[in-house]
């Protein structure tokens, strides 16, 4: 957090050397893309303006929203674009525009442990906030490329964890946008100036006060980034699978770091620490003996959707792995809204 700034084009934090998506040579001002070809490119970048505007927006959903705005602004506008720029700054510019209006007069949305104190196993779980109060999970295919560079791609799922997204919503929406420009998405100073219509020295500046603020969280993208899973960790997640299903406490007390987090958005109640948690689960959340976990990625991180016995849906986790441990199960209760973005049927039937 603390390299200094440099050169308006330099790679941010000397991290490693941008290798952005070629956009398509821009479209000649003698002729205009046929429909389904404008189709085609607008498509081409779906995937990182989901993942811009997630990060931007902290809801799977309000992104989706976010992108097909931006969509039909560039459909309707292509004709006055006319190659000025690249096809993918056009869209990151209209996209930008789209996120700041919704951020305008909005709350952020956090996580629990971002709110409150942890809680007692024993304590009363409360009364469910709005979902508009929580950070929420994402499918992995919705917001990162499928292939590229290892290291960007390492960044950008480190980028999209749920940690990492609520720390950004502890920015101002422009320093917000300029640090997932310059270093996520790799943009110069020089260029992330223009697209907000700055100067080279604000920008920089606002990448150097959100860089501090995200170090204070204790978010920091210069630090290595987290790998895919080795063997040992998917064995990790394999045998925490069998536990819960067959809801051995003494085998899930094997594969829970003993600092683990559970938080159950849209409650604000979350508990610390592996004793905890099992006490939760076998008082409150004793519901859950009997359930069935798929498997999913979410947010650069492995996934279950949970159905309980007898089928109907229950949860979507979010699993955290840390040194050889699970360290952070979060179950999203939402099920009504999250089964369908994820694929997955309202009832298990198997």
């Amino acid at each position: 957090m603390q390299q200094s700034m440099t050169g308006a084009g330099d790679t941010p934090r000397g991290r490693r050397t941008a290798r952005r998506p070629a956009d398509p040579a821009p479209d000649s001002p003698q002729r205009q893309p046929e429909p389904a070809d404008l189709s085609d490119r607008l498509e081409a970048h779906r995937t990182e303006l989901t993942g811009y505007c997630y990060r931007m927006l902290g809801s799977a959903f309000e992104a989706e929203d976010a992108v097909q705005e931006t969509m039909v602004r560039a459909w309707r506008g292509h004709d006055r674009f006319e190659g000025r720029a690249s096809l993918r700054s056009w869209l990151h510019r209209i996209a930008t525009n789209v996120c700041l209006d919704l951020l305008k007069g909005s709350s952020r949305r956090a996580r629990p442990m971002d709110l409150v104190s942890p809680s007692s196993a024993g304590s009363p779980i409360g009364t469910g906030l709005p979902g508009t109060t929580w950070i929420g999970p994402v499918p992995d295919e919705r917001v990162l490329a499928r292939a590229g560079d290892p290291a960007d791609t390492a960044v950008a799922r480190e980028s999209v964890r749920l940690a990492f997204v609520s720390a950004l919503q502890r920015l101002a929406p422009r320093q917000r946008a300029v640090l997932i420009l310059r270093e996520v998405l790799c943009w110069s100073a020089s260029e992330v100036a223009e697209l907000l219509d700055s100067s080279v020295a604000s920008v920089n500046s606002a990448l150097q006060r959100a860089r501090a603020t995200l170090a204070a969280s204790g978010n920091d993208l210069a630090a290595a980034p987290r790998q895919p899973l080795d063997d040992a960790q998917r064995a990790l997640l394999d045998r925490y699978v069998d536990a819960f299903e067959r809801f051995d406490m003494a085998a899930l007390t094997a594969v829970l770091h003993e600092d683990c987090t559970l938080s159950m958005p849209p409650y604000s109640l979350w508990l610390r620490g592996r004793a905890d948690v099992l006490a939760f689960l076998r008082g409150p959340g004793c519901g859950c003996r009997g359930s069935r976990l798929v498997p999913l990625a979410a947010n650069g991180m492995p996934a279950f959707g949970q159905y309980r016995a007898g089928g109907a849906p229950w949860a979507l986790q979010v699993i955290e792995i840390t040194d050889g441990r699970i360290t952070g199960l979060t179950s999203f209760l939402d099920t009504e809204r999250l089964f369908p973005l994820f694929g997955l049927p309202p009832r298990d039937e198997a």
